[in-house]
């Protein structure tokens, strides 16, 4: 089988599900950042209580 059939097979997203899985993805890169920088932003100050 070659890439040719292999790719007749492939189940493309259209356009409306693309946009809602690339909101999804940019949602949760967004809200990771966030919560990221609050933890960063506690443990620092935590050190700087010990430091």
């Amino acid at each position: 089988m070659g890439v040719k059939d292999e790719m007749k097979q492939v189940s493309w997203p259209n356009a409306k599900q693309t946009r809602k899985d690339t909101g999804s993805v940019i949602s949760v890169a967004i809200s990771m950042a966030i919560f990221l920088g609050i933890v960063d932003y506690l443990v620092q100050a935590g050190l700087k209580l010990f430091v």
